[in-house]
């Protein structure tokens, strides 16, 4: 590791250390299939119900909002708003995260609050300013009232009590684990085929590594050592003062310390992937920057306390560009419906 990164893995645990030296060193290839829990193995059934899930907005309590509303995946895995909207209008405080590639992430959300796709998966549904179902019951009920859906999970799941919330989420997560980017420029070049990154963007992953980018964003999914499942990556942002933590409102949100309540978790954050982060403009957790050149120069300052030239931005950025890997082919579910009834429109 450069001076950068040995001054910066200081602030970090001997054990993360050694972890982080690791991942530096091992960033590879984006695997083509992410790993399944034993609890949750995944089959084609689980996948097919998780997948008409993920588009139903009638897990909302409006049937306006589904997981894709916010993680669309027929483009970059978010809504690229700086917040998302949910029922009725409601704002969210923080900008959806990409759900590309989230099945290799051991921890969830900004704050790291869910352990795994399970868990987050079981969240929006609930939230007043999401989906704003008013109970796990409630959202069962409505899965319940849809013949289709019940002989699916039954099928998928195999009992008869298969109609779920665990369940539900399950089918969600399995889908998830299906949402993977591979074969980026980036993943070519290593694999040997040499002519795959432009010089510039080569240009740009020296600038990156010199400048001690990698000393969080590392490893295969440029998002920090591997770590055990529940055990997330967080880092405080920002780490240095300055123009920009006004300008975009960097500190008012505590970050990790919403969840903990513990003094050192504030301001930080789940250092989140940079694999198809040209895609999912506005950045940082509140969507304050615009662009991904302006997101280079504040992480540089706000983190680094480096001042980097136009020409290295332009470089990182170029660097960046080449982490966008090939988005899956999705058909569009159609999803099941109701004979001569409003799920909806019965909701009190």
């Amino acid at each position: 590791m450069n001076l950068i990164q040995t001054k910066l893995s200081k602030l970090l645990s001997t054990a993360a250390a050694a972890l982080l030296a690791s991942s530096i060193a091992n960033a590879g290839i984006l695997p083509k299939a992410a790993l399944t829990p034993a609890d949750n193995l995944t089959t084609a059934e689980k996948v097919e119900l998780g997948k008409q899930l993920f588009f139903d907005p009638r897990l909302s309590f409006d049937g306006t909002i589904s997981c894709n509303s916010c993680h669309n995946i027929m483009s970059s895995g978010t809504d690229n708003r700086a917040t998302s909207s949910g029922i009725s209008g409601r704002r969210g405080v923080r900008s959806a995260p990409t759900i590309w590639n989230a099945a290799f992430l051991t921890a969830l959300s900004w704050d790291g609050r869910a352990a795994t796709l399970e868990e987050q998966a079981k969240e929006p549904p609930l939230d007043p300013l999401q989906m704003g179902m008013p109970s796990e019951a409630a959202v069962v009920e409505r899965l319940n009232a849809i013949p289709a859906y019940v002989a699916q999970f039954k099928t998928a799941f195999g009992d008869k009590d298969a109609v779920s919330y665990d369940n539900m989420a399950k089918a969600i997560a399995a889908f998830e684990r299906t949402l993977i980017t591979p074969n980026s420029p980036h993943d070519r070049f290593l694999a040997g085929e040499k002519t795959a990154m432009s010089e510039q963007a080569l240009r740009g992953k020296k600038v990156f590594e010199q400048s001690g980018c990698n000393t969080c964003h590392s490893g295969t999914n440029f998002a920090g050592p591997s770590l055990p499942i529940g055990q997330g990556f967080y880092q405080r942002f920002p780490s240095y003062s300055s123009e920009y933590n006004k300008k975009y409102d960097l500190s008012s949100d505590k970050g990790r310390y919403e969840v903990t309540k513990v003094k050192k978790d504030m301001n930080r954050w789940r250092v989140p992937s940079l694999r198809n982060v040209a895609l999912t403009a506005p950045y940082f957790h509140n969507g304050s920057a615009s662009t991904l050149d302006e997101a280079v120069r504040v992480m540089a300052k706000t983190q680094l306390n480096l001042k980097l030239s136009e020409q290295r931005v332009s470089d990182i950025v170029a660097f960046l560009e080449s982490l966008n890997g090939e988005l899956p082919k999705i058909n569009m579910p159609r999803l099941p419906g109701t004979i001569n009834n409003s799920l909806v429109s019965n909701m009190k």
